[in-house]
């Protein structure tokens, strides 16, 4: 039964991650449909994860008050209109709305399966299938690269995109059918939670989940902006690198996390205490990797290239074990919101060093990619360094927080916050 429940969320959850990047596929059908410039239809992906970071803090508050198969099923549902308004959008600002609407489905997603699968599965295995999760949650990439892309070749905007939205409904009406939140007779089958025993702000006070915050601020987000942005330019530009070889390294931050993800999944269950070090390690072996490539004489050879791609790669495994992080400071009624507040760190993190890459190279005077060079792209790069010592200088002031306030007899799940 746990199977059942789990495999529909993800099946949700990959339908989500369909609407989210969707027009990473078509965009060039997007921009001849609604007479838009490339530059105007890029600002979708900014507001797509605008609208994701905004709402993940109420999405948890929601999920917790509702419980996952509502949250999971409305997302569906959301997603599913947010499909049918961009297949029939007569122009740009009605597509928008549509974004937004999918976007707003995506949000609670994720954080409703991060509060459903602790009621189904033991603690132990609880991390493995939370990066599984996110693993297979990502196929919804491909689904929208490949069998959505051909259908807007063969059939058309409008019939891709109402097909997606239907299939996506009927994921939603499936959620709603058969999801519980918990084993039958449990304490989570059925949430009714009052909103005055588990507040926000009391979440958000919680010493783990604010070590769990940096930790995911710090770890995801050099792959994010390579992988989303700025790693294939850099690559071109700076290295010299050829075009098919570049996008292999770039696509090769997703494929390090799926190869590695359960990885760590295994660790986090078995050694909970040291979840914060396995985070830490990834991070500063990421600092170490853009130090190294940052300050390299001349063109940074390919091997060096490739392990700078790997270690990138940790940094997405490395912010689900955050997760894992939260839930072990909290009570099991409060995990949807700390996931929520967790979440929003790595896409603050991600969005902020995006504009500040730009903003660099604005400054140097090479706003236009015929401008880029290797020094001034390696300086506008340069801003992940600091970024991630923010991070990691967050992780250990919170981390000392968390050790201050320890109880010696608390239960383990708690001492297993962090390593003693």
């Amino acid at each position: 039964m746990r199977l059942f429940v789990w495999g529909t969320a993800i099946v949700a959850y990959v339908l989500a991650v369909v609407g989210r990047s969707a027009l990473a596929s078509t965009g060039v059908t997007a921009a001849q449909r609604f007479g838009v410039s490339a530059a105007t239809l890029s600002l979708l992906a900014v507001l797509s994860l605008a609208v994701y970071a905004a709402l993940q803090i109420p999405a948890g508050v929601l999920v917790d008050r509702f419980g996952a198969r509502r949250l999971i099923a409305g997302g569906a549902v959301l997603v599913a209109v947010g499909q049918a308004v961009l297949a029939l959008a007569p122009s740009f600002p009605v597509a928008v709305c549509g974004r937004i609407l999918a976007g707003a489905g995506d949000a609670v997603t994720f954080v409703s399966i991060l509060r459903l699968v602790p009621t189904w599965f033991a603690p132990p295995r609880v991390p493995l299938v939370n990066q599984l999760s996110g693993i297979i949650g990502q196929l919804g990439q491909a689904v929208s690269a490949v069998p959505l892309a051909a259908l807007v070749v063969s059939d058309g905007w409008t019939a891709a995109y109402l097909s997606a939205a239907g299939v996506t409904g009927l994921v939603a009406a499936t959620a709603a059918l058969v999801l519980r939140d918990g084993p039958e007779g449990s304490r989570h089958a059925a949430p009714a939670e009052a909103p005055h025993q588990a507040g926000l702000a009391e979440v958000v006070g919680s010493p783990g989940t604010r070590l769990a915050f940096w930790c995911h601020f710090a770890s995801p987000f050099s792959g994010n902006v390579f992988g989303l942005l700025w790693g294939f330019p850099f690559l071109v530009a700076a290295e010299r690198v050829p075009g098919e070889v570049a996008r292999f390294l770039v696509s090769g931050v997703v494929v390090v996390n799926v190869l590695i993800g359960p990885l760590f999944g295994l660790v986090s269950g078995r050694f909970p205490h040291r979840r914060v070090a396995l985070i830490a390690g990834s991070v500063v072996a990421q600092v170490l990797l853009w130090c190294v490539v940052l300050a390299w004489p001349g063109t940074v050879p390919w091997p060096v290239l490739v392990v700078l791609v790997v270690v990138l790669g940790s940094g997405g495994s490395a912010s689900l074990v955050a997760f894992d992080v939260a839930r072990a400071a909290v009570a099991p009624s409060q995990v949807g919101r700390a996931s929520g507040v967790v979440n929003v760190g790595g896409f603050t993190s991600s969005l902020l060093v995006v504009a500040l890459v730009g903003v660099l190279l604005d400054l140097q005077g090479a706003g236009a990619p015929a401008d880029w060079t290797a020094p001034t792209f390696r300086v506008a790069m340069a801003v992940h360094v600091p970024v991630a010592l923010l991070g990691l200088v967050g992780m250990g002031l919170a981390a000392r927080r968390v050790r201050r306030v320890a109880d010696p007899g608390a239960a383990p799940p708690r001492r297993a916050v962090v390593g003693s």
